[in-house]
């Protein structure tokens, strides 16, 4: 069994890539599985974070500790849930993990990749809270202006995603694009792939296939 966490901006086609890979893995005779965080709708901690992005709760939006924290106990809450997925199935594709609230929470604070704010979040959620750590983690690196007018149409076709705080602040993506190449090229917790636009995703699910089995 094993765990990949699929990671990038708002925008960047995750879900899309992931939908790929599962159909090419189940076409491969793979068992594959995916979850995808912030866990809107079943965790009471993502919901939150949720309405604090979008003006409630006070000023729990302006503490980036506060908003990581929430964004960790969601995960810490699905800790059975993934455990279970693992059991069950040769690998798991998870749409975001502990990566995100990293890059996040340094591109707000305007922190590099081995700042304070990175090692705390991988501290509290590898560590504390003993989250399995992804075989690989794999940044969908897509330019930053694509993304945001992805994301931008998404939720001008759908109300239930409109932009949140953070995905109206520009500056703040283009930052979190530059953490994520930085965690991506320390390896941060494990190997990292980048995957592009223009890559094939066959050649992915192939490579992640020989990961299932070994």
């Amino acid at each position: 069994m094993a765990l990949v966490s699929v990671e990038g901006l708002d925008g960047a086609g995750k879900r899309t890539l992931i939908d790929r890979l599962v159909a090419q893995l189940r076409a491969r005779g793979v068992r594959p599985a995916t979850l995808a965080f912030p866990r809107y709708g079943r965790s009471v901690h993502a919901d939150l974070a949720a309405e604090a992005l979008r003006g409630g709760h006070g000023d729990v939006a302006a503490s980036v500790n506060a908003m990581a924290l929430l964004f960790a106990l969601d995960r810490a809450g699905a800790r059975d849930d993934l455990s279970k997925l693992l059991a069950d199935n040769d690998i798991v594709i998870l749409d975001r993990y502990v990566a995100s609230n990293a890059a996040y929470s340094a591109a707000r604070l305007e922190q590099p990749a081995d700042g304070e704010i990175v090692a705390w979040v991988g501290g509290l959620e590898f560590g504390r809270f003993a989250l399995p750590v992804p075989r690989v983690q794999l940044l969908l690196d897509v330019p930053t202006e694509v993304a945001v007018a992805r994301a931008r149409r998404r939720g001008e076709l759908d109300e239930s995603r409109a932009l949140d705080a953070y995905e109206r602040d520009g500056g703040l993506q283009r930052r979190t694009a530059e953490v994520y190449r930085e965690l991506a090229r320390r390896d941060w917790y494990g190997p990292w792939w980048t995957y592009r636009s223009g890559d094939d995703p066959a050649d992915l699910a192939a490579r992640l296939a020989e990961i299932a089995g070994e």
